[in-house]
């Protein structure tokens, strides 16, 4: 059996989940300001998941670089639905 592939997949399912609340989150205190370091860790992680040997950890890597760099988009996207009040607007920071 191939356990390998489905811990990847239960990893892709788990990373993508966990990201939702951090793009929310980031956007809420940081504003879509912070899609450069989105940007960095997507860049170091595809990076680092062509260099890793492993059936495991290098997919798993890669992944998660895929996903920093969707959430760039998600930040982008985040902004427009606060603005239409489907989520809450952080009082304390000024556009």
């Amino acid at each position: 059996m191939n356990w390998e592939s489905v811990i990847v997949g239960l990893a892709a399912f788990v990373i993508i989940g966990l990201f939702h609340p951090i793009v929310i989150k980031g956007e809420y205190y940081f504003s879509k300001n912070i899609w450069p370091l989105f940007l960095a860790a997507g860049i170091l992680l595809i990076a680092g998941a062509l260099f890793t040997e492993g059936d495991l950890l290098a997919p798993v890597l890669s992944i998660t670089g895929f996903t920093c760099l969707w959430s760039i988009k998600e930040l982008f996207e985040q902004e427009k639905r606060v603005g239409k009040g489907w989520y809450p607007k952080n009082p304390k920071r000024n556009k």
